[in-house]
């Protein structure tokens, strides 16, 4: 496969304004998050909404694409960005990473590139990660992801996601927002409208179980860092 990393970012984050460009060492995150990516080995783009982000992204010479800042979510910016570099459709795969995981490992990309080459029923790759501790299966803002995984496995089909509590005492898995898409796929994924269990549960994915789209996921040991408020933020200084 031939796979693309994208970062989408923008300013109007609600909880964090200016997300992006906040400092964490002498850098701003989406400075971090892109060299994070790029340490993957894959070629990496940013896919901005505002002039800002792509000032920031230029002065250590790398490559963003200003998007229009009305599209509705992180996905139709990526497909705008990606069109608007690769109109020929060259690379077949594109890694949505997200700009406000400023020490992901670049191995989290490979491996939704990894899932994409070995499953050719995929058409959308993503990651999940063990519970931190009991108090994720009952807090909606861990998203967690039911996957058809038996014992011992690491990587499986995703059945469904959801901010409920789940049932019984099988492990939970905390999805990560790292997705690996095909080219196909992104591009039928933008062009459909909300589904209903996305906007019952606020969660963008649903839309492609509800497609029949089939998305798989693998396990990694541990979550990284999102930085979606002021505590996290002050949590990756301190990790800078």
């Amino acid at each position: 496969m031939n796979p693309l990393i994208m970062i989408p970012a923008r300013m109007a984050a609600t909880r964090l304004p200016n997300k992006p460009l906040a400092d964490i060492g002498g850098l701003p995150m989406i400075v971090r998050a892109y060299r994070q990516a790029e340490a993957s080995g894959l070629p990496v783009a940013v896919a901005a909404g505002d002039p800002e982000i792509v000032e920031a992204i230029e002065a250590i010479e790398g490559r963003a694409i200003l998007t229009d800042p009305s599209l509705p979510s992180g996905s139709d910016r990526i497909r705008a960005a990606v069109d608007a570099i690769d109109p020929e459709g060259d690379f077949d795969a594109v890694i949505n990473v997200q700009g406000d995981m400023p020490f992901a490992d670049p191995g989290l990309a490979t491996a939704c590139a990894a899932i994409l080459h070995g499953e050719p029923d995929c058409d959308i790759a993503t990651l999940v990660a063990p519970e931190l501790d009991a108090s994720d299966r009952g807090n909606p803002d861990v998203v967690k992801a039911v996957l058809a995984l038996a014992e011992g496995e690491r990587q499986g089909r995703a059945l469904y996601f959801t901010r409920s509590t789940l049932y019984g005492d099988a492990p939970i898995w905390r999805h990560i927002g790292v997705y690996g898409y095909r080219r196909e796929a992104l591009n039928r994924f933008c062009a459909a409208p909300p589904s209903p269990l996305e906007r019952r549960e606020k969660l963008e994915q649903l839309r492609a179980l509800e497609m029949g789209m089939q998305i798989w996921a693998r396990v990694i040991d541990a979550a990284p860092l999102s930085v979606d408020n002021p505590a996290d933020l002050e949590a990756a200084r301190a990790m800078a």
